[in-house]
């Protein structure tokens, strides 16, 4: 099989993976994953800075591509629709947390999945530079509780916490269908 990295000029898997003193969670399994993400809060690339009902949407390409669509509303609940069509592709021997995440070819940035709870309800996507964070959840709200869990899981990764901007979320019928 000839490895995606091979694919983008000069990337390679040690380039995406991050050092192992970095959390990564031990074992994503891929077919629960892939559902509907909604952003609750991130450190966000300036694109989606002032993003509301974000969501994530993964799904399996083949058994290490995801297609992702990335959907959003700019400037309020009300502002212009916006979606991002990237491609993931899952680095061989990371228990399929790191992802090389593709918006434009032959660009591959470093996604990893820091955690995902038990049941696959909440979720954090990191990267080693700190520089973006997402928390995301399988609802468009959760309790104040989980959200602290949360935000104290991405204080601990090391992120400058007077960065994250918690998403505005409308009640799952008001977002735009991905269907």
């Amino acid at each position: 099989m000839v490895s995606f990295m091979n694919r983008s000029f000069g990337f390679s898997a040690a380039s995406i993976t991050p050092d192992r003193s970095f959390p990564t969670a031990d074992n994503v399994d891929l077919d629960r994953y892939m559902r509907d993400w909604y952003v609750i809060a991130h450190i966000p690339p300036k694109v989606t800075r002032t993003a509301h009902n974000s969501i994530e949407r993964y799904r399996r390409k083949g058994d290490d591509q995801i297609d992702v669509t990335f959907t959003f509303r700019k400037d309020g609940p009300n502002g212009a629709h916006k979606t991002m069509n990237p491609t993931g592709f899952v680095v061989p021997n990371t228990g399929n947390a790191v992802w090389a995440m593709q918006f434009v070819w032959p660009i591959k940035m470093q996604f990893v999945v820091s955690y995902v709870d038990d049941d696959y309800q909440t979720t954090i996507v990191a990267r080693e530079r700190r520089d973006f964070v997402w928390i995301m959840a399988a609802t468009p709200q959760i309790s104040d509780d989980a959200y602290d869990a949360l935000v104290e899981r991405v204080r601990q990764i090391g992120y400058d916490m007077s960065k994250l901007r918690k998403v505005p979320q409308q009640p799952a019928e008001s977002h735009v269908s991905l269907a």
